[in-house]
């Protein structure tokens, strides 16, 4: 076996990696940006090399430097994870000419499978029924509208070299087709260096199954079963199960076949996955969709179904070792369900969410795995993709692992940032999770888009300001807020409870408070939508039913709660003035509603707009944000350039007249 492994990726899959070298006694060394060099993986690596800058195109997705970074840590093999370099034919390349092994499959298979045009007809010759569509050679906008019309609307465009739903669009008329068009293909060149596109008739309530290959170089090949990755957002997976629940036996043998019949027309020598689209309204026929030349973010079901290490089998398959176990001796056990855990805001259009994280504790529970690339020394930047973590859980029946993964999702605490949990919770407690899934799950499920509890953030900001009450009760020299205030005091008449006035604010919310002691020492608080009791408890604040856990210093308090995370400023309305309300008035300002690369300007100063008309594009998370005019005026000013980064709450554009 390899003795050092060089791991050309970050985050939580280098940390996975990491994980197994060490029980195989291999040495790691990890690279990182600069934007990366206090990161989890880089810490729990045997060795660290700095590649570049922040930029992923100067660091990750560098070739040459990877590998020099290789050859001078005297690693043998390089892994290159999933996403970045993974599936690139230059590290291939740059490995072979060096003497180094990459830890994948042969290179024509890559290169076969690597354009999405080229892989349908390799899987037609073999066989195997793909979605009907367009995947001709003539990238012209001509031929492409053409064959539009003749695949019929609605319709996929999709990036052919690419995946994750980057440079994906849904197509439902004529009449936007030129414009989707355009913005797929500006998404695929800046997510792939290309904008080869394909299209594919859309099927409104399809399923998304995908069959897991592993094979080596002595000609092995086997599947490990399959997955169900229907629950997506944006064409990006949200949660993934192993097996695939109402999935007809027929069916299913039909998946195995057509991944195995693929992988056998490439010599397909590593793990894979084959992936396929299955009409849930009556569908028999699984149509192929791509194949994907590396590990999957969702391996982590199969390997708890399968009882396998795939990247333990990917290392033995690559230093040329043969399959431990033919397709008659794998067995599944259980059922596995895996939730990925974003940094985003999912009621704000999953809006990325960035910041140092303040706490970080894993859930224990039993059957849970948890894959995560940060933890209390991590900071979440804008400049990679938005998951943190997975959260998996195991169990011999669909209801076992469906209560441990609740368990873990509510259980799992990330302070300093806002994370997706409360959706995944949501998705989970759902009647609909336990039907047949389809990938307008999320739309059928939480119409007009999923929203928090409605008293969530006046419970977590009562919780908030309730224990600044109490942090400050509990100083050192025993005074009481009531017992400091200079120059006013509220106090009650006799029988009644004197009250201290706070604000609270998160960002550019704020609300005032007013708190209000009671006999047992518990408080009111006053000012939401309705009166809150909040209650001491081991580690933080009860409010109601809820229990919340709380820190607070110098003013500043982070609460979470269930997988909820706020950060406040509270300050004593006496004590202090109010906070200033900002400076800039909304409807004259469009600002940047998170960190990110302004990517397109697409107004001038000068130019009348009207509300809804489209500004600025912003890059984020190697996703595409297009900001509208609030109201109809004039463009009076642009205080920002093409391929600026700016941070959240930076003005973008000023309008001038028509607010009238």
């Amino acid at each position: 076996m390899f003795s050092r492994l060089l791991i050309a990726n970050r985050g939580e899959i280098a940390c996975r990696i990491i994980r197994t070298c060490q029980r195989l006694g291999i040495g790691t060394v990890a690279v990182y940006s600069e934007a990366d060099a206090g990161a989890r993986h880089v810490r729990a690596a045997d060795r660290a090399v700095c590649i570049g800058p922040a930029q992923a195109a100067k660091s990750y997705l560098d070739a040459g430097a990877i590998v020099r970074a290789a050859l001078a840590c005297g690693a043998e093999a390089i892994h290159p994870g999933y996403g970045f370099l993974s599936e690139k034919l230059e590290l291939v390349d740059a490995c072979a000419a060096a003497g180094l092994v990459f830890v994948g499959p042969h290179r024509e298979a890559i290169a076969r499978m690597g354009s999405k045009l080229e892989s349908k007809r390799i899987a037609r010759e073999a066989g195997v029924a793909c979605v009907p569509g367009y995947d001709g050679r003539d990238q012209s906008e001509a031929a492409l509208a053409a064959a539009a019309h003749e695949v019929g609307f609605p319709l996929l465009v999709k990036a052919s070299a690419g995946g994750g739903g980057k440079g994906m669009r849904l197509v439902r008329s004529a009449e936007e087709f030129a414009a989707r068009l355009a913005l797929a293909r500006a998404e695929a060149r800046a997510a792939f260096g290309d904008d080869t596109v394909l299209l594919e008739r859309y099927v409104e309530r399809p399923r998304h199954l995908e069959v897991q290959l592993l094979g080596d170089r002595h000609g092995h090949l086997v599947h490990l079963f399959e997955r169900e990755c229907s629950i997506q957002r944006n064409y990006q997976k949200v949660i993934e199960e192993a097996p695939a629940d109402h999935l007809d036996e027929a069916v299913r043998t039909r998946l195995f076949e057509a991944a195995l019949a693929l992988g056998r027309a490439i010599g397909y020598d590593s793990a894979g996955t084959v992936e396929f689209i299955l009409d849930a309204d009556g569908g028999r026929t699984p149509w192929f969709l791509e194949m994907n030349t590396r590990l999957q973010v969702e391996h982590p079901v199969t390997e708890l179904t399968a009882g396998v290490d795939l990247v333990e089998l990917q290392l033995r398959s690559a230093y040329g070792e043969a399959l431990p176990f033919t397709q008659a001796e794998v067995r599944r056990s259980g059922w596995a369900i895996e939730a990925r855990v974003n940094a985003e805001v999912p009621e704000a259009g999953f809006h990325a969410s960035f910041g140092t994280v303040s706490a970080y504790e894993e859930p224990c529970v039993a059957g849970l795995r948890v894959d995560s690339g940060v933890d209390a020394a991590s900071e979440v930047t804008p400049h990679y993709d938005s998951m943190v973590a997975k959260l998996v859980a195991h169990g011999a029946t669909r209801e076992l692992a469906c209560e441990r993964l609740a368990a873990g999702i509510a259980g799992f605490r990330i302070e300093g940032l806002r994370t997706n949990q409360p959706l995944l919770a949501a998705i989970v407690a759902a009647n609909a999770f336990r039907d047949t899934l389809t990938t307008r799950f999320l739309d059928e499920t939480f119409p007009g888009g999923w929203r928090p509890e409605a008293t969530l953030e006046d419970e977590l900001c009562a919780a908030a300001a309730a224990a600044w009450y109490f942090a400050r009760t509990d100083a050192a020299d025993g005074d009481r807020p009531l017992d400091t205030l200079r120059g006013f005091r509220l106090t009650a008449g006799a029988g009644r409870a004197a009250s201290h006035a706070v604000r609270v604010a998160a960002g550019e919310q704020e609300s005032a408070l007013r708190l209000v002691e009671q006999a047992d020492g518990s408080l009111a608080v006053e000012g939401g939508t309705a009166t809150l009791r909040a209650q001491r408890i081991a580690d933080g604040i009860r409010i109601g039913n809820r229990a919340c856990r709380v820190t607070s210093r110098a003013g500043r308090v982070s609460v979470w709660s269930a997988g909820e995370w706020r950060g406040y400023d509270v300050q004593s309305t006496v004590a202090s003035a109010v906070r200033t309300a900002r400076g800039d008035d909304s409807a004259d300002a469009v600002l940047a509603h998170l960190p990110g690369l302004v990517a397109e300007l697409l107004v001038r100063a000068g130019d009348v707009v009207t509300a809804g008309t489209p500004l600025v594009v912003l890059e984020a998370m190697k996703l595409f944000h297009t900001l509208a005019a609030p109201r109809d005026g004039l463009v009076a000013e642009i205080p920002v350039a093409i391929g600026e980064t700016v941070n959240q709450g930076v003005v973008l554009v000023r309008l001038a007249g028509g607010g009238e």
